[in-house]
C-alpha cells in the first residue's frame, strides 16, 4: 500500500508541469514491512531513485532502505562518503541507486516527504529577498533553508527546522526547490500542492507586469521566423556539436519568444539557471545571439561563429576557476541551450530527449527568472556552487551508470521511400542503432505507420518533386537540427524490351531513381556542408547498375546512373568529410513494394517460373544459393556507416551474382 500510494502521488505530481520538472525533483513513503531473514517488522522507506522521473515511475525505480541503519550512519561532513554508504542500507535486491537526496527523506520526522522543482517555488528560493518573502508569503507555515548543496548535512538541517517548527508543513530550499512532508500520502501531495500554489497566487497579485522590460526584438512573423529557425539550425547543431555530436530541439513557445524579445533577457541569461536540475541539463548560461534574428543571414552566421569562440573560452575559464585536482575532467564547453532574439531557442543533447528536456528546463528557468524579477531581482546561487553541482563526483558517478550509446547515437537518418520494402526495413534497422529516423515516401499514411513503430518523424516526399524533397529536409532540420545520413531508397521498375519501353516509362523511372537520388543528394549535401559535421549519403543501386538482363533497358540504365552518381559524388564531397556509397541487391521479391507491384509477376514470366517461386529461382543461380530480404539490404546500410574510411564503394548483397561482380 505505502508503494501505491507513493507512485500514484509521483505520479500526480510529475504531470503536471507547475508543480515539478521532468526527471526532478523527489519523493518518499515510509512504513513497516517483514524482514525476509528473521520474518520481524522493519521500517523501510521507498524513495525515488537516483535520475527516475516523477511522471512515470514505476516501483523498479524506486530505491529501498532500511531506516534503522540510515539513521545509524554518523556524519563526517563527506556527502559523497555518505552516499557510498547508503548502499549498505539498502533493503532486499534490486531497486533504483539511491540519490543525494536520500538523506533528506530518510532524517526528515514524517512518513511522507515531497521534494519538487516548481517554477513558482523556485522563483521565491532563487530572489535576493527569498528569506523574507517567505515569511511574507507563508508565515509560520512553511520556513526558509538557506541554499546548500543537497546531501546529508541538508537532510540533518532540515531535520532540525522541521523540529523547531512544529506547524510547518514544508520549506522553500533557498536557490532550489521546496520540500513538503505529511503524515498520509494525501497530506502531503495536499501540502506539496499548497506550497506551490500558495506561491503562484503571490506572484500573480503582487508582480509586476512587465519583469523583463520593454520589447526592443519583435518576434518575426511566423514564416519568417520559421524560415529563419530552418536556415540556422544546421549550423548551431553543428557548433554545438564540436566536442561531441549533439542531436538539436527548437522551441518557438510564447514563453521563449517573449523573453527574447524584452530588454532585460541579455542580463538575466547571464546570471544563469539556479536549480540544480536547470544547469545540469542546460548547462550554467545559454549562448545568446546579440543581433536582431532579422540581420541578414551572413552577418548571423558570422556572429554566431564567434560568440561561440568566445563561449567556449569562457566554459573553459568557467572551469579553471573552480576545478579542484581532483574535479572531474572538463566535458565539453559547446553550449546547450542558444538563444536567438525574434527567432527562438534551440536545444542540444545526447538524444532527441535529452535535447527536448534541456528546452524544457529552460523555459522553466525563464518562468522562474520572471517570477523572480516581478516581486524582486532574480539571483542565482554562486557560479562557485553551480560548479560544485556539474562537476560533483556524484553527478560523474551518476553519467558513468548510464549505458554505452547505440553506434548510432546523435546520427539524423533520412530514408526515401521508408514506407514499406527495403525502405522500411532500413529505417527499423537504422533506429534500432539508435539513429533518429525520418520516413520520407509519396504515401504518407504508410511512412506513419513506419515512423510510429521506431518513434520516428513521417514525411511526404515524392522525389520527383523538388519542392516536396526540399520541405521534407527541412522538416527534418526542424525535428532534429539536421541531417547525417540519407539512404535513396524510392524506386520502381517497368519490365520491358527496347521495343516496348515508350519515352514515359523511361521518363518515369529516371525521374524517380537518377533524378529523385540527385535532388536528394543536392539537398542534403547543402545541410550537412553547412553543419560541417560530415555525414553518408547511401544509394540503394542494383546489380541491374552491373549486369544486362533482357527486358530491363529503363530500369538498367537508371540503376546505373544512381551507381555512377556514387563515384561523383563520392570526389566531390570528400573534402566535407561526406562519404558516399551504394547497395547493389538482387532480387529482393518477399516484402518489396516493386516486386508486389507487378515487377515481380513480369520477370516470373520473362523468366518462366511462378511468380510464387520467383525468390527461390533468383536464390538458385546465385553462389551462396540464399534468397535476399529487405533486412540483408539494411544490414548492409548500417555496416556503410561504420566504415569510416571508406567512400566510393558498392557492397552487392546478392547472395552472389558472378556476372555482376564489380570490376
Amino acid at each position: 500500500m505505502h508503494i501505491q500510494h507513493l507512485l500514484d502521488r509521483c505520479h500526480t505530481l510529475g504531470s503536471d508541469p507547475r508543480n515539478t520538472n521532468y526527471a526532478g525533483g523527489n519523493a518518499s513513503a515510509k512504513g513497516l514491512a517483514p524482514d525476509p531473514v528473521t520474518g520481524t517488522d522493519v521500517e523501510l522507506m521507498w524513495v525515488k531513485g537516483s535520475g527516475g522521473d516523477l511522471g512515470t515511475l514505476t516501483e523498479d525505480g524506486l530505491a529501498v532502505l532500511r531506516l534503522d541503519r540510515l539513521r545509524a550512519l554518523i556524519y563526517a561532513g563527506d556527502d559523497d562518503a555518505m552516499v557510498a554508504l547508503f548502499d549498505y542500507c539498502l533493503h532486499g535486491r534490486g531497486g533504483a541507486a539511491p540519490s543525494i537526496d536520500t538523506a533528506m527523506h530518510g532524517l526528515l520526522d514524517a512518513a511522507h516527504v515531497d521534494h519538487l522543482h516548481p517554477d513558482s517555488g523556485i522563483a521565491i528560493a532563487a530572489a535576493s529577498d527569498g528569506e523574507e518573502l517567505t515569511r511574507r508569503i507563508y508565515g509560520d507555515r512553511v520556513v526558509w533553508v538557506p541554499w546548500r548543496r543537497p546531501g546529508f548535512q541538508l537532510g540533518l538541517d532540515i531535520a532540525a527546522i522541521k523540529a523547531a517548527n512544529p506547524r510547518a508543513i514544508g520549506c522553500v530550499l533557498g536557490g532550489h526547490g521546496i520540500t513538503a512532508w505529511g503524515d498520509t500520502s494525501e497530506e502531503c501531495q495536499a501540502r506539496s500542492l499548497e506550497i506551490i500554489r500558495t506561491a503562484e497566487q503571490y506572484l500573480a497579485d503582487h508582480g509586476r507586469p512587465d519583469p523583463f522590460g520593454p520589447v526592443v526584438h519583435p518576434t518575426l512573423e511566423e514564416s519568417e521566423r520559421l524560415e529563419r529557425a530552418a536556415e540556422l539550425f544546421p549550423l548551431l547543431r553543428g557548433l554545438a556539436s564540436t566536442d561531441a555530436p549533439m542531436v538539436g530541439h527548437y522551441t518557438g513557445s510564447d514563453v521563449v519568444l517573449d523573453f527574447l524579445s524584452r530588454a532585460e533577457h541579455p542580463r538575466l541569461a547571464a546570471l544563469g539557471t539556479s536549480c540544480p536540475d536547470h544547469f545540469l541539463r542546460t548547462k550554467v548560461s545559454p549562448m545568446v545571439l546579440d543581433l536582431p534574428g532579422s540581420s541578414p543571414l551572413d552577418e548571423v552566421v558570422e556572429r554566431l561563429r564567434e560568440l561561440h569562440a568566445a563561449y567556449r573560452s569562457d566554459y573553459a575559464a568557467y572551469y579553471e576557476r573552480h576545478a579542484l585536482p581532483d574535479s572531474p575532467a572538463m566535458r565539453g564547453a559547446d553550449p546547450a541551450i542558444v538563444l536567438v532574439p525574434g527567432v527562438g531557442m534551440f536545444s542540444f543533447g545526447k538524444d532527441k530527449e535529452t535535447a527536448r528536456v534541456a528546452g524544457e528546463f529552460y523555459v522553466n528557468a525563464i518562468n522562474v527568472m520572471r517570477g523572480a524579477e516581478s516581486v524582486s531581482t532574480y539571483a542565482p546561487i554562486p557560479e562557485s556552487e553551480k560548479f560544485r553541482i556539474e562537476y560533483w563526483d556524484l553527478e560523474e558517478a551518476k553519467l558513468r551508470r548510464q549505458p554505452a550509446p547505440r553506434p548510432l547515437a546523435t546520427r539524423v537518418a533520412l530514408v526515401t521511400g521508408g514506407g514499406s520494402g527495403i525502405g522500411a526495413a532500413t529505417v527499423r534497422r537504422l533506429a534500432a542503432e539508435g539513429a533518429c529516423v525520418v520516413v520520407a515516401d509519396r504515401d504518407l499514411g504508410a511512412a506513419e505507420k513506419v515512423a510510429a513503430e521506431v518513434g520516428g518523424l513521417a514525411v511526404l516526399m515524392d522525389v520527383t518533386d523538388e519542392g516536396q524533397v526540399i520541405a521534407a529536409l527541412r522538416r527534418a532540420v526542424m525535428a532534429f537540427g539536421g541531417v547525417d545520413l540519407v539512404v535513396n531508397n524510392a524506386g520502381l521498375s517497368l519490365s520491358r524490351s527496347l521495343l516496348e519501353t515508350s519515352v514515359d516509362d523511361w521518363d518515369l523511372q529516371h525521374d524517380v531513381m537518377a533524378r529523385g537520388s540527385f535532388l536528394v543528394s543536392r539537398e542534403a549535401a547543402r545541410i550537412m556542408i553547412f553543419q560541417d559535421m560530415g555525414g553518408d549519403i547511401i544509394y540503394i543501386s542494383s546489380k541491374n547498375a552491373v549486369f544486362a538482363g533482357p527486358n530491363n533497358v529503363a530500369y538498367g540504365a537508371a540503376k546505373a546512373d544512381q551507381a555512377h552518381q556514387v563515384r561523383l559524388l563520392a570526389a566531390e564531397l570528400g573534402g566535407s568529410g561526406i562519404r558516399v556509397n551504394g547497395v547493389n541487391p538482387d532480387g529482393v521479391v518477399r516484402g518489396s513494394g516493386i516486386f508486389a507491384s507487378g515487377w515481380g509477376a513480369n520477370r516470373a514470366s520473362v523468366y518462366g517460373v511462378p511468380e510464387e517461386d520467383l525468390g527461390a529461382f533468383y536464390a538458385q543461380r546465385t553462389i551462396l544459393k540464399r534468397e535476399v530480404l529487405p533486412e540483408h539490404v539494411a544490414a548492409a546500410v548500417f555496416h556503410l556507416t561504420q566504415l569510416t574510411h571508406t567512400t566510393g564503394l558498392h557492397i552487392p548483397v546478392d547472395a552472389g551474382v558472378a556476372a555482376a561482380f564489380l570490376r
